[in-house]
């Protein structure tokens, strides 16, 4: 596995894991490789410093109980902030089309439907039904709103 560095074309930067560099170049060429905080496929690698692991003979100390705990939080955090982002992205530039969610997609699909992004919710059978279709969709979190 490798950890790079990601710029979209929005000035965006995200880490993202891949199998090996091959997979990252396919990924990104089939546009499957998008910004989490504005879905731009526009994907490139960006400059990171390279993580060196000390020696073997030399351990480095263990991170306690509390030091995880902090780091943890701070991870959960930038998570959410991330799913904020994402969430406010789509409700500001998507179609609310509530419940009839699935129906809607359904009509894009078979262009029934203007194309154009939607959002809405789904039950867990709705959803299996456009994923057995072959209707792109993507769930997202719906976390507790934060104050920031």
């Amino acid at each position: 596995m490798i950890l790079y560095q990601l710029r979209c074309s929005n000035g965006h930067e995200f880490e993202a894991w891949f199998r090996d560099s091959t997979t990252y170049d396919e990924q990104v060429a089939r546009g499957d490789v998008v910004c989490p905080y504005c879905s731009d496929a526009q994907v490139s690698k960006a400059i990171m410093a390279p993580n060196i692991s000390p020696s073997r003979s030399r351990k480095s100390p263990p991170i306690g109980n509390q030091e995880a705990e902090v780091r943890a939080q701070e991870v959960a955090e930038k998570i959410l902030d991330a799913v904020n982002e994402l969430r406010d992205h789509v409700t500001e530039n998507f179609e609310d089309v509530g419940d009839g969610f699935a129906d809607e997609a359904r009509k894009i699909h078979y262009g029934e439907a203007d194309e154009r992004g939607i959002y809405g919710e789904a039950t867990d059978d709705e959803a299996m039904e456009l994923d057995e279709e072959g209707v792109e969709f993507f769930r997202l979190p719906n976390p507790p709103r934060r104050n920031s």
